[in-house]
């Protein structure tokens, strides 16, 4: 095969599937992933949960009220002796009683106990976005990390089909040459062993493909039905700087916001704590209804009522043996413990993005050095291809620049994808994994 015919063909191979099969973007992939990953929707309920708690409706500032009623039915044997001496005898004596009341209950003043609940479940539900915002950039990673999978094998697949095109065509010479009597048998039965292998190889990679097409569509929540392609296009942000983003992993990594949450919870706790040493102060009222209906025995036969009670109820919890105090320390020890995990995370994430600035740097290297071999490699397949066509090269010499050929471009899409996705997470860790554009 020609280099020109070499080219047109590989191009070819790369968009004919464009046409034949819907393309997904790694923006849509993200928003798709947004919208249907089950992860995400999980994460988002929970958000949802912590908001409804932030709402007045729980925060104990509104007063409590019931209504109660009741009906009592008694039917007696009485026999009743009056002062006079008169004597009464009742069978099958019937009473009732009737009750209905409404009641009251607001708390004026609890130590303070309810404002620190309310600071605490918001910050508990700054807390929860945080949380989802944590599980929404793992997906994100997991997401690009399965569709930069689907790309690379995409390319390896249609490198594999150059390769058997390029057994076929050897072969074919290979026939030609032997039924000219130019060459042995044994060159059109090597060729065709290198055409069997190359073609196990592609049916293998075909699999993989649709496995993994499976697994992303898994990520993006089974919205997919139809088969796709992805792109292979890949845009660095060579622009990076490392000071900069150094700055933003202090500033706006999640993990450390999150523990700069739990360190602000654990104060309000103390706080919460300590308001306990202090009284409540409760409003309570009631309005009630009572008829009773009476026997013959009773001086009176019906009793109606109604009215307002209210009044103010204090209480003092002035010593509870000691709990409150150890509470209090315990809550202390906690917010310390906080503090000494963020101390402890700041020097983790330090090092890791160190790390994984380094390897993403190290990784674009590798990337680099990896076109520059295709190139290298694609002029000696050439080169040998010319020799073979004129006797000048062995079989197994054109055989083996194919290879090296195939080998590297494998390598290149290898480095290619490790290279993007040492950069996802190099952005992760800044916080400005969401802020830019896919």
């Amino acid at each position: 095969m020609s280099t020109k015919n070499l080219i047109t063909y590989s191009l070819l191979l790369v968009i004919m599937p464009i046409f034949s099969q819907q393309l997904l973007t790694t923006e849509e992939a993200f928003e798709l992933a947004l919208e249907h990953n089950y992860g995400i929707k999980i994460t988002n309920n929970s958000v949802e949960i912590a908001e409804n708690n932030t709402d007045i409706l729980n925060s104990g500032y509104l007063p409590i009220i019931n209504g109660s009623a009741g009906a009592n039915y008694n039917l007696d044997n009485t026999e009743a002796k009056f002062s006079n001496g008169e004597t009464t005898t009742l069978s099958g004596a019937e009473s009732s009683n009737y009750n209905a009341a409404l009641n009251l209950n607001y708390t004026l003043f609890d130590g303070m106990g309810r404002q620190y609940n309310v600071q605490r479940l918001k910050e508990e539900y700054s807390l929860s976005k945080l949380e989802a915002r944590e599980t929404i950039e793992n997906v994100v990673l997991q997401l690009f990390s399965v569709y930069y999978s689907v790309a690379r094998i995409s390319e390896n697949t249609n490198v594999l089909e150059q390769t058997l095109n390029i057994s076929k065509d050897r072969l074919k010479r290979a026939e030609y040459q032997f039924e000219y009597g130019q060459d042995t048998k044994l060159g059109v039965l090597n060729a065709q062993v290198d055409i069997n292998n190359d073609s196990i190889n592609l049916i293998n990679i075909k699999q993989q493909l649709k496995n993994t097409k499976r697994d992303l569509n898994v990520i993006l929540g089974a919205s997919l039905i139809e088969d796709f392609n992805v792109e292979t296009d890949i845009d660095f942000l060579l622009q990076l700087n490392k000071n900069d983003l150094l700055d933003k992993t202090k500033a706006n990594n999640v993990a450390l916001l999150q523990a700069d949450q739990n360190i602000l919870i654990s104060e309000i706790d103390i706080k919460s704590s300590k308001a306990q040493y202090l009284p409540t102060l409760d409003l309570i009222g009631s309005y009630g209804w009572n008829k009773s209906n009476n026997n013959a025995a009773s001086f009176v036969s019906e009793v109606t009522g109604n009215g307002l009670s209210g009044g103010l109820r204090l209480n003092w919890n002035i010593f509870d043996g000691g709990s409150t105090a150890t509470q209090i320390k315990n809550t202390k020890i906690v917010l310390e413990n906080q503090k000494l995990l963020k101390d402890e995370l700041i020097i983790n994430i330090e090092r890791d993005f160190n790390n994984a600035w380094d390897d993403y740097q190290n990784k674009l290297v590798i990337y680099n050095v990896q076109e520059n071999n295709i190139k290298t490699s694609f002029d000696n397949f050439t080169r040998t291809e010319e020799k073979y066509k004129l006797g000048q090269a062995t079989a197994l010499e054109f055989r083996q620049a194919q290879l090296n050929l195939r080998n590297a471009e494998i390598s290149r899409n290898q480095a290619k994808y490790e290279a993007k996705l040492a950069e996802l997470n190099v952005l992760q860790m800044s916080g400005e994994l969401l802020n830019i554009d896919f």
